[in-house]
């Protein structure tokens, strides 16, 4: 038999073969089937919704009823410059947080892993981990507190006579993205490490042993073993986050933003959102063409990442 003739039969084999690992797994498959209706429900049913985007919707008129104005609503967007700034601040403060959330998280995970004290290191995790759980509001109520005129911050400051008058925190918008950054790492901190404390563990020790051996000090052993040893998991987390880098949040801002900040802390969903129910005239279709907007530039920069890692020949997430 030829070659050809093999790889021919091996092809018309696969079919076959992917129907019997089917039929072995079924266990697997019953219980993938909530999981499949969750992501088909409220992941891609709504997509039915986009149509709103190239319509004049008027909800007692439905999809149906609606006039047809195709690209209005984005030409809206795209010469509105509240928009540019929502897309700016989004952008900016996704930025923030990837870069302060991932540096850190990688930071307090290689901190924990040469913490020998296992009882430390399991009380240090469980602080670090548990604000993941918080509310945005009781969040946004602590933050209000520390960082007020009259916060405690301020009282810190002015006590050590660093300052002399109180610094307006939430009111300034040259402090409101990094306020906005410096809160999403305290509460995601810990859950960012809980991975990459994960990818640590599954490192050889014999690799640790051999460095010891050849003379690497601690911070050798860090730089040569432990961060390679979670490149893998770190790249397939930066391409995750670099698809989500025009979701900055929503809850947060909205509770801390106030008219004196407004320009810094309105993002794409802000946005929506006010243009969709916060006008005396509902205009539910430009909230629908921004979040449109907002899945497409996601989409696009996953796929970028993706692409980029790969040509480096580095782990890719598809």
């Amino acid at each position: 038999m030829t070659t050809g003739a093999v790889r021919a039969s091996a092809e018309k084999g696969k079919p076959k073969h992917f129907f019997r690992t089917l039929g072995k797994q079924y266990q697997l498959l019953i219980m993938s089937v909530p999981m499949l209706l969750y992501v088909f429900l409220f992941n891609y049913g709504p997509l039915w919704g986009w149509l709103t985007a190239f319509q004049d919707y008027q909800p007692r008129k439905g999809l149906a009823g609606s006039k047809w104005v195709g690209l209005k609503n984005f030409e809206f967007l795209f010469t509105h410059n509240t928009f540019f700034l929502a897309v700016r601040n989004t952008f900016a403060m996704s930025l923030i947080n990837l870069v302060f959330g991932t540096v850190s998280s990688i930071l307090l995970a290689v901190l924990l892993n040469e913490v020998r004290n296992r009882a430390f290191k399991r009380t240090v995790q469980t602080v670090t981990y548990l604000p993941h759980f918080l509310s945005m509001v009781i969040v946004a109520g602590m933050a209000q507190n520390i960082f007020s005129g009259r916060g405690t911050l301020n009282e810190i400051l002015m006590g050590l006579r660093l300052t002399k008058s109180p610094i307006l925190f939430l009111g300034e918008g040259k402090y409101f993205w990094w306020l906005i950054g410096v809160i999403n790492v305290w509460k995601e901190v810990g859950w960012g490490t809980i991975i990459y404390i994960a990818a640590m563990t599954a490192i050889d020790p014999s690799l640790y042993e051999a460095a010891a051996i050849d003379g690497a000090g601690r911070f050798q052993r860090i730089l040569h073993v432990t961060l390679p040893g979670i490149k893998s998991t770190f790249m397939v987390l930066l391409i995750m986050n670099i698809g989500h880098l025009m979701e900055a949040g929503f809850e947060l801002q909205y509770l801390l933003r106030s008219g004196l900040v407004m320009d810094y802390s309105d993002t794409i969903d802000i946005f929506a959102l006010n243009y969709s129910f916060g006008t005396a005239t509902p205009h539910y279709a430009y909230g629908t063409a921004a979040g449109m907007f907002k899945s497409i530039v996601g989409i696009v920069l996953l796929l970028g990442a993706n692409r980029i890692a790969r040509a480096l020949d580095e782990e890719t997430l598809i």
